[in-house]
């Protein structure tokens, strides 16, 4: 195999195929990328396994078409030293690969090509959903922040992807907070579910760039296609509850407020919570709510924040970091907050932006 490649146009596809790669591997060959030169391009594909994420370079020129595995951070770092626009010649010789440009040459160890894993071949796709990329990446910046972390509840460890009259709707939740956001960009579809694993999820907000993106379901699988980019993943097995149910429909205290007040006034308050529990009280009074926080040394802050609020009097704890996350999660500069009681969730909207809604369980005071 020998091709030689601009080192912008190989920079790019080598950081986000090597994404994918752990850095500490039991299987050798996981720390390699996988690449295949034929006449039709350049093709590089990295894998965990779970997520296999694969690009295709069509500049470049290829002398002698060929298949070689080499390590993933080693060639990013190389290629990220060199001069920018500089040509990169990369030749296979027995088990090396050689790398020059200008005056600098390296050598890299290869593995079987034979070794590398790929995601098993799929049935044939239940689904297929074509979608704007500026309208998928708002789905996951809105909703991917609430997945749980090894939750052994394994269903909360990835995103919900619902499909249905509405469109596609973006589900993640960790059992204490709920985001749900709604795209009706790929039209009416047949009702399905399906759940994306976490780092999927992370690697598809990464790869994402501009025009349509298409998404294909099957059984096990996921595949997204984002122009010369094509990321393959398992898919959760198992069933997301309802989160319907978990929005409150009764909340009847609605808080009216300036977004970026209320997040300021919590993020400063929150320094001296409890680094533990980050929890902060909240006390909504007429036209107000007061911020408090102490931690275990009796240290403490407090702050009130002017609202649109008329109603009886509240008393409730918070996850601030929750709080903070679903305020930052909407786009406008007003945010509403509806409270029931002390004990039930705390549903946070945004007044223009009705596709999209995010709930907050309270804590213990």
């Amino acid at each position: 195999m020998k091709f030689a490649i601009n080192r912008d146009a190989f920079l790019g596809p080598l950081q986000l195929v090597s994404s994918v790669v752990e850095r500490r591997q039991t299987i050798p060959v996981l720390s390699n990328l996988l690449v295949v030169a034929g006449e039709d391009g350049l093709s590089l594909t990295g894998t965990d396994q779970e997520v296999e994420l694969s690009a295709r370079v069509t500049d470049v020129e290829v002398s002698e078409p060929g298949d070689v595995t080499v390590p993933a951070r080693k060639l990013v770092d190389i290629c990220r030293s060199l001069p920018a626009d500089a040509e990169v010649t990369v030749e296979q010789s027995e088990d090396k690969i050689h790398l020059r440009c200008g005056r600098f040459k390296s050598q890299l160890a290869t593995l079987p090509v034979g070794d590398f894993p790929k995601v098993p071949a799929e049935e044939s796709e239940q689904v297929s959903v074509t979608i704007g990329a500026e309208q998928l990446k708002q789905c996951l910046a809105k909703t991917s922040f609430a997945m749980a972390q090894q939750d052994v509840r394994y269903f909360f460890n990835g995103l919900l992807i619902d499909l249905g009259e509405g469109g596609l709707t973006a589900v993640a939740t960790n059992g204490q907070r709920l985001a749900v956001t709604t795209s009706d960009g790929p039209g009416s579809l047949a009702p399905a579910q399906f759940i994306v694993p976490r780092k999927a999820v992370g690697e598809l907000s990464r790869m994402v760039s501009d025009g349509d993106i298409r998404l294909g379901f099957s059984t096990n699988h996921v595949s997204v296609e984002s122009g010369s980019s094509t990321l393959v993943s398992k898919l959760i097995d198992g069933t997301f509850p309802d989160y319907r149910r978990a929005i409150p429909e009764a909340a009847d205290k609605l808080v009216t407020c300036n977004r970026h007040e209320l997040r300021e006034a919590l993020s400063r308050t929150s320094i001296l919570s409890n680094e533990m529990y980050r929890n902060v009280r909240l006390q909504l009074a007429t036209g107000e709510i007061r911020i408090s926080a102490n931690n275990p040394m009796q240290e403490e802050a407090e702050e009130v924040v002017s609202v649109e609020y008329e109603g009886p009097e509240l008393e409730i704890g918070f996850n601030v970091s929750y709080l903070l996350d679903a305020l930052s999660a909407l786009a406008g500069d007003v945010a509403t907050l509806a409270f029931l009681d002390a004990n039930t969730a705390t549903v946070i909207r945004d007044p223009e932006d009705e596709a999209s809604v995010f709930v907050v369980s309270p804590m213990m005071l």
